[in-house]
């Protein structure tokens, strides 16, 4: 039986999806705020449950030379204005131990990044946090594997766990999906999330940089919906070319509201 799972004043699990979204990385506080409040009042218009996402530090940017955000202390007091000004839930990366009791301060969600999932240390502290917890499955690991994830945090006492699908590695800068991983991760009784965007992301390869291939975001959030998941994660920037990380793989805000109609659609004929 898959639990709900409660987060400030919506449930994540069943019907309807909620849509985790936001610029990859804080590029400061006024574009932020400005994408905050734009995606805040589309989701509202929509009556979608929304999670404003958006990271203070990206720490697995391919080259030292890459932006990886304002740092802890700056980001938080970014996603706290965010949280106190738009009335929005946030959800961020963490990276160790320290950042995630700091950043359980401030937001909703502690995120465990894919490259993270196996990180034992990492996991117990976000659950003992309390915050809900969002685990995204590593890229080299199988839908199977995040049992072992799931436990760590439950071993404190957490059941606000939500599970992230966003890819496997196939071969050398690619990534694909098996839409197989949504129902197994249901199984260990949690609400899944699809993450849209790095699902297309194309890992390195670009010459110190990630590429992507945004066009195939639609078909496959669609396909999610379709197989169960129980909400969509989607990097989303008003301006993707000048993004300063995960620009090739994030969608333009303005294709945003369109995409999540036909999602709604989808999901009412389950």
């Amino acid at each position: 039986m898959e639990k709900e799972v409660k987060i400030g004043n919506i449930h994540i699990g069943g019907k309807p999806f909620v849509f985790i979204g936001g610029p990859c990385v804080i590029e400061g506080r006024d574009i932020t705020l400005r994408h905050a409040e734009k995606l805040a009042k589309l989701t509202d218009t929509l009556h979608i449950p929304f999670i404003f996402k958006s990271s203070y530090d990206k720490a697995n940017r391919t080259s030292v030379q890459s932006y990886r955000g304002p740092g802890i202390e700056e980001g938080l007091e970014i996603l706290k204005e965010v949280k106190e000004q738009l009335g929005v839930l946030i959800l961020t990366d963490v990276h160790s131990v320290e950042e995630a009791y700091m950043a359980g301060e401030v937001v909703d969600v502690l995120q465990i990044p894919a490259l993270l999932s196996r990180q034992t240390d990492l996991l117990v502290a976000c659950g003992k946090t309390a915050k809900a917890v969002n685990i995204k499955k590593g890229q080299f690991l199988s839908p199977k594997d995040m049992e072992y994830a799931v436990a760590k945090v439950e071993s404190t006492g957490n059941s606000r766990i939500l599970l992230t699908e966003r890819g496997s590695s196939f071969g050398y800068n690619t990534l694909v999906n098996d839409f197989r991983a949504i129902p197994i991760l249901k199984g260990f009784g949690y609400p899944v999330i699809f993450d849209a965007t790095h699902s297309v992301q194309k890992p390195g390869g670009m010459e110190g940089r990630s590429g992507g291939e945004r066009e195939f975001i639609f078909p496959l959030a669609r396909a999610a919906i379709a197989t169960g998941a129980d909400g969509i994660f989607m990097e989303v920037h008003e301006d993707p070319s000048r993004a300063l990380c995960d620009g090739d793989n994030s969608l333009p805000l303005e294709d945003l509201a369109h995409i999540l109609k036909v999602l709604k659609r989808i999901e009412a004929a389950l």
